[in-house]
């Protein structure tokens, strides 16, 4: 089974370092800006390169991680929102479950029916308990899931839930106030979870400017997932970058 993507996201948070995910949505990105796309990222040292959306009803998702992949050496990782998500060209796959939730379907009936599919991929497989945090208002990822997000002020929620999905053998915590949120996920509440958990903590959502990167790494999150706001201006891409990586320098 293929660890490299994990294990380099193990060792840079044993190394107390965060890193910077850049998501690409394969609806809302033509393949002619993508070069100047990943030489913002190459510039910025982007550690990851997610590659996914809640619909993505275009057609060029394998077309767009293969063009990633030829202009970049960053790993790509899928961000599937369907098990139609998928593609062999990309690093590795965030296999989300959502743990926030109580469909079903996207606990474990979706993976049941994508498991051949993604086994088949050869892609580096990570289990991920995804949850979604009310960012203030409704989101694409909210309505798709048809799961209420967690209350933004419900810390004990969070924690708890993120310490079942690390008990349930969950390789990452993605806390996420999905695509356009209103508001990041609060300071305290990434705080409350890291505290709690061993594994890895993915947050994104809501994250506009290089000051909300930095105080949402310095507060626990080691991995810090930017989109809708690089979607509107990629000249971020250099600024989030050196706000969440300086914010390495500052772990006790």
């Amino acid at each position: 089974m293929k660890t490299a993507v994990y294990n380099s996201i193990l060792n840079r948070k044993k190394e107390q370092s965060k890193s910077f995910a850049v998501l690409v949505d394969p609806d809302k990105i033509r393949q002619e800006q993508v070069g100047h796309l990943l030489d913002q990222c190459n510039k910025a040292s982007v550690d990851l390169i997610l590659v996914g959306g809640s619909l993505v009803v275009s057609e060029q998702m394998e077309s767009l991680v293969t063009l990633i992949k030829k202009e970049s050496s960053i790993p790509v990782v899928l961000f599937p929102g369907s098990p139609s998500q998928v593609t062999p060209a990309a690093d590795a796959l965030l296999y989300l479950s959502l743990i926030s939730g109580r469909n079903p379907e996207l606990l474990i009936g979706q993976h049941v029916i994508s498991a051949p599919i993604v086994r088949k991929s050869g892609l580096e497989i990570m289990s991920t308990g995804y949850m979604v945090i009310d960012g203030g208002a409704p989101t694409t990822v909210s309505y798709i899931s048809n799961a209420t997000p967690i209350p933004s002020d419900k810390n004990e929620i969070a924690v708890c839930t993120a310490m079942a999905g690390e008990m349930l053998g969950m390789k990452l915590i993605y806390m996420d106030a999905g695509s356009g949120a209103k508001n990041p996920i609060a300071t305290s509440m990434i705080q409350s979870v890291s505290q709690h958990i061993s594994i890895p903590l993915i947050v994104g959502g809501g994250i506009r400017d290089a000051e909300q990167a930095f105080k949402s790494a310095s507060a626990g999150a080691d991995i810090i997932v930017v989109g809708n706001a690089i979607e509107k201006d990629d000249s971020l891409i250099l600024e989030m970058g050196n706000a969440i990586h300086s914010a390495s320098r500052l772990v006790p």
